[in-house]
């Protein structure tokens, strides 16, 4: 969740300020609420924090102005021990010399023990932090050799935790280490960077570096070294980022959201990008688990949270229509707290955008004991869970910067599709002589969600109209059920107001009640091609609710005039197959959703509570 910077550069440069500032401006997206940053100068660190929004420790750094500097750490927090204020913002200092600072992401798992002891020792505390035991717990083993004091000291702690440290008497030197959290090595002329995401630094260089678990980086202006927790020397893997600064701005839309929401054309159709052979044949050599093995898979399981795992229940219904396998989504949090029926014939497909989600890190790592084949399904190159993973689909959707995802959501369905229809192509049988077909038609689907979004106008006229409203209800059936409940959950994160997704055939069991007149009710309906006669059905759950008195939103695709008659408005779509209509059903609620924030004078991109990348269980 924390947004980390590290900075050096060469003696002429004096421009770390401006470096680590400018990083923690590009992470803001991750969430927080609290920001610091410490800069090595004569003989001394000097820190700003403040709790709040980075325009406050940029009105405190404009009181208090800070020398120049060439080495740098800056942080933006999202609190775990310890409320949101200025003592418990980081850069933590360690020692009573003023010449050590460090940063954390993560938690410190035994941070009481170690606390206990350093209390014990006569070391006094400003802050309720576990980050700031770690601090201290540095200084007293600091003697000259900041990576040995590093090395020295995670030896001794449990948990997640990526930390960045400075000290006065090595002014040209920012150590890292991480564990179970993200950490990046930006590789620079004459200066390096290092950050929790590549946006920390895309300003300034393309060229990065992955770091494995459990590995302790030192970048100077002219090198970076690598090792193990054990102190073995490691060499880490280099990539390109493909996407510049200005893919991380605006783009002259008001929001983020409302950008990414309009980069969903392209996420779809880049991710869709390279997966076939000059025959038309799925090609997933990336995937680097031999044919033979996946041929054996008799179970699937998907883990993942939030709108990652609404992608994951959009993929069973395609995924056992195409290879017949049971296929089970798990919420990642529960997945390894429910005794799981895992063996080596399992696959276990894990969805997280950021590739650092703690809950869906841990899930991965618990069905690799358990002896299962594991693939991530991400969108962020050097991050933890593909390397946690057999084989890794990446989505290649660009930076989504938005803390509640759109076309990250899209992206994820699109590989989950391209993943299935691989097997299905493994295993043989009528779907594996149908993947060239369905993969056409995918191919068609980034011209019609931009033919959809061109046509949204009705929609957010109707999100204006509603700005007063309190609840909201969603309903679908199969592919539908989960893009209700992501309708609902974009509301939640939004507009904060009640909003709840029902499969439709539940309304008679229950729901129903819920229905009084005047209530709002977005209804996803299937096409009238789709099998076991849902649309009709759909059609009756329409009927029932409008009698009750609901105010019907209906989703509905072009030429579909049966639900006219009993549709307060019809939202079109355009035609496509059944198992690929959520790729197009989603986007007027995200629009809605956006739009009726927006109405409400709220923050879209950084809704209140929430984080970007959930980096702790």
């Amino acid at each position: 969740m924390c947004g980390i910077v590290g900075f050096v550069g060469r003696e002429d440069g004096d421009v770390a300020l401006d470096v680590v500032m400018e990083g923690l401006a590009r992470l803001e997206y991750r969430g927080y609420d609290s920001a610091g940053v410490a800069l090595v100068c004569e003989d001394e660190v000097e820190v700003r924090k403040r709790a709040g929004k980075l325009a406050n420790l940029t009105a405190e750094i404009e009181a208090h102005p800070l020398p120049a500097s060439r080495t740098a750490i800056g942080h933006t927090r999202w609190a775990t021990h310890g409320g949101p204020t200025d003592a418990n913002a980081h850069p933590h200092r360690g020692g009573t010399n003023g010449k050590f600072a460090l940063i954390h992401n993560g938690i410190i798992e035994n941070f009481h023990a170690l606390k206990s002891e350093l209390a014990d020792a006569g070391v006094e505390f400003a802050s309720e932090t576990d980050t700031e035991v770690v601090a201290q717990l540095l200084a007293q083993t600091y003697a000259g050799d900041l990576t040995k004091a590093m090395r020295d000291v995670v030896a001794r702690l449990e948990g997640a935790f990526t930390l960045l440290a400075v000290h006065a008497d090595q002014p040209g030197v920012v150590v890292g280490a991480r564990r179970n959290s993200p950490l990046v090595v930006g590789l620079g002329d004459g200066a390096n960077y290092l950050g929790s995401d590549v946006a920390a630094f895309i300003g300034y260089t393309r060229n990065a570096l992955e770091l494995e678990q459990d590995q302790i980086v030192t970048i100077t202006p002219d090198s970076v070294e690598v090792i193990g927790f054990d102190g073995t020397p490691a060499q880490g893997k280099t990539f390109e980022v493909t996407w510049d600064a200005a893919a991380a701005e605006k783009g002259g839309y008001d929001t983020f959201m409302e950008k990414e929401i309009n980069e969903q054309p392209q996420a779809v159709g880049d991710t869709l990008l390279g997966r076939t052979d000059e025959s038309g044949a799925l090609s997933l050599d990336e995937l680097r688990i031999p044919e033979e093995k996946l041929r054996q898979v008799d179970r699937i399981t998907i883990v993942a949270c939030g709108t990652a795992a609404y992608a994951g229940m959009v993929a069973k219904y395609a995924i056992e229509h195409w290879t017949r396998i049971p296929v089970e989504v798990a919420l990642a949090h529960e997945f390894r707290y429910c005794d799981p029926i895992v063996d080596e014939r399992t696959l276990v497909v894990s969805i997280s955008q950021s590739g650092e989600t703690m809950d869906t890190l841990m899930a991965v790592k618990h069905a690799r004991d358990l002896g299962a084949l594991t693939i991530s399904i991400c969108n962020t190159h050097g991050s933890t869970i593909p390397r946690e993973s057999d084989a890794v689909l990446y989505t290649h959707a660009g930076p989504e910067i938005a803390v509640a995802s759109t076309k990250a959501f899209l992206a994820q369905i699109t590989a989950c599709y391209v993943l299935g229809l691989y097997l299905a192509q493994l295993r043989g049988g009528v779907h594996a002589d149908n993947a060239g077909q369905v993969m056409s038609e995918l191919h068609e689907v980034p011209g019609k969600i931009d033919q959809l979004l061109h046509t949204m106008g009705r929609v957010r006229e109707i999100a204006r109209f509603m700005a007063d409203t309190r609840s909201v209800l969603f309903l679908g059936r199969q592919v539908g059920f989960p893009v209700a409940m992501e309708g609902a959950l974009k509301l939640k994160e939004l507009a904060y107001i009640h909003a709840e997704g029902f499969a439709a055939g539940e309304l008679k069991h229950g729901p129903i009640a819920l229905i009084e007149p005047g209530q709002p009710v977005f209804i996803v309906v299937p096409g009238p091609d789709t099998p076991h006669g849902l649309h009709g059905k759909v059609v009756s759950n329409i009927q029932e609710i409008r009698a009750r008195g609901a105010r019907t939103l209906v989703i509905a695709e072009e030429g579909d005039e049966a639900v006219v008659p009993f549709a307060d408005e019809v939202i079109r779509v355009p035609h496509t197959s059944p198992l690929l209509q959520p790729l197009l059903t989603v986007v007027p609620l995200q629009v809605f959703a956006l739009e009726l924030s927006t109405a409400k004078g709220l923050d879209v991109d950084q809704p209140r509570n929430l984080a970007k990348s959930v980096t702790v269980e």
